[in-house]
């Protein structure tokens, strides 16, 4: 019943976290710090009905490991950083830890790699000079146990031990860390294992001081005079996290190393924040998610290494209400415990084919709402769109939101008039997105599957009965984009 409650509840979870077998693949971490968990047979069956095919756990979880036995996904286990010291400080130790929590569980749960603590360079310093003994002993146990092919051991890494990172191709490690550092890319490189970075394009903007749009940080397109460029090499950056990984990849270089991969295991973006934390929003949490799938499955690398997919974690599959800090630190989860999605996702990299036209007119998520308003009355009236589909009981108006709407409506209104010389702009409230917005049984004008639904499109709102008097009624909520089950069942049909 719970398997069936969260297959109708989920949106779209479920395509983009398909494994590219021919490249890239996107996986997502599972936090605990969560006061109404689901159980760990729940989680699990989450997971494998929308094929999701890899997992990171911060810790090795004895019911967590158990119930993804015989799933077939592969899973990434984490030695805390509580554990770090005792392990890095005794062979038997570590071994003692392989044997409980790696082969004691294969080959029925498919465990592929250990992440040795979590930025321990930064967090907690005084464990670092045993990080890489640590990492070391762990390996000699798998050796000693033949799983050494089959599980690759590395350590995840903020971006904060590259002390600038940009322009990427000058960026370099904190010299300070440089032993460090050096013995954890030789281990790399010794093992054919590969590098774990987090990347966090969010703090890279809110911490940036506005020296890059927020709009680089989400990965939309710049305008030509305002594209992001290494001096040194020329290269075009479109996104802050295709810098960060660079950046990484010249740092490694700079240690005169090469043939190393990076993984990131851990990147994403906050969807609801507190008073001073406006970029934590629903709207931006969404565009992230959306164009970073799209990006990690193309399967390229960043400028520099163009032919290096990148794989990719998002952090994370349920809200960890727990967590202590700022309310933003709370609300990285695109999923609620019960199944359903937080935001809408357009998890596919594949979905603009066929009849769609590419391109999107969204509403701007930190618009003001009373532009939107405007905009929405606009479009509905004199602009001639349909909005039918986002009135009470339409199969657009969930999620009940002013940007939502307004999204719903721009479009109609772009891509009937487009052709025509209609603008997106609305009062410098709308954007183009390469994105598909469409989600569950609201499918956007221009969607490849638009179509499907047009059965059920009523006639365009009038103009004489919408001008100036057409609302929406919306109150401006981020907890609003729960969406219900049974609306939802719609994609599983």
């Amino acid at each position: 019943m719970m398997r069936e409650k969260w297959i109708g509840g989920v949106l779209l979870l479920l395509v983009g976290m398909f494994t590219n077998v021919l490249g890239a693949f996107i996986g997502i971490n599972i936090g605990t710090d969560v006061s109404d968990l689901p159980s760990e047979t729940d989680t699990v069956a989450l997971l494998k009905a929308h094929q999701i095919t890899h997992v990171r756990l911060y810790n090795a979880d004895a019911h967590m490991l158990k119930a993804l036995s015989n799933s077939g996904i592969e899973v990434m286990v984490g030695v805390t950083n509580e554990e770090v010291l005792s392990v890095g400080e005794s062979s038997s130790a570590a071994a003692a830890w392989i044997n409980k929590n790696v082969a004691a569980y294969l080959p029925s749960t498919n465990i592929t790699a250990i992440a040795v603590g979590s930025e321990v360079i930064t967090s907690i310093p005084h464990a670092a000079p045993v990080l890489v003994d640590a990492m070391n002993y762990l390996h000699k146990a798998l050796v000693a146990s033949n799983l050494n092919f089959q599980v690759k051991i590395s350590t995840p890494q903020s971006m904060d031990i590259i002390p600038k990172p940009f322009p990427p191709s000058t960026a370099t490690f904190n010299y300070s860390w440089g032993h460090t550092i050096y013995q954890i890319l030789q281990f790399i490189k010794n093992t054919n294992s590969y590098y774990m970075l987090n990347a966090y394009p969010y703090y890279g903007y809110t911490n940036g001081d506005g020296i890059f749009p927020l709009d680089y940080a989400l990965f939309r397109p710049l305008p030509s005079v305002k594209q992001i460029v290494d001096p040194n090499t020329l290269f075009h950056y479109n996104s802050m996290f295709d810098a960060m990984v660079d950046a990484t990849y010249y740092s490694i270089e700079d240690f005169n190393f090469s043939g190393i991969s990076v993984v990131i295991t851990e990147t994403g973006w906050p969807w609801f924040g507190g008073s001073k934390e406006s970029d934590a929003n629903t709207g931006n949490a969404q565009t992230y998610t959306n164009n970073l799938i799209r990006r990690v499955l193309n399967d390229s690398g960043p400028p520099s290494q163009p032919k290096l997919p990148i794989n990719t974690y998002i952090y994370e599959l349920f809200n960890e209400d727990k967590r202590p800090g700022p309310v933003s630190e709370k609300n990285w989860g695109v999923l609620y415990t019960n199944g359903s999605a937080v935001y809408p996702l357009s998890l596919s990299s594949s979905q603009i084919t066929g009849n769609s036209s590419g391109v999107f007119c969204m509403a701007k998520a930190n618009a003001d709402p009373d532009k939107l308003q405007d905009g929405i009355n606009w479009a509905c009236g004199q602009g001639g769109a349909n909005c039918t589909p986002i009135q009470r009981g339409q199969r657009c108006y969930l999620p009940d939101t002013i940007v939502n709407h307004a999204s719903y409506a721009y479009n109609d209104y772009y891509q009937k008039m487009k052709s025509a010389g209609g603008t997106c702009d609305f009062d410098d409230t709308a954007i183009i997105s390469t994105v598909d917005p469409s989600y569950g049984a609201c499918k956007f004008s221009g969607s490849s599957n638009s179509s499907k639904f047009a059965g059920l499109t009523p006639a365009s709102v009038a103009p004489s009965t919408a001008v100036g008097g057409w609302s929406s009624n919306l109150q401006v909520s981020n907890l609003q984009y729960l969406m219900p089950a049974a609306f939802l069942t719609l994609l599983l049909l």
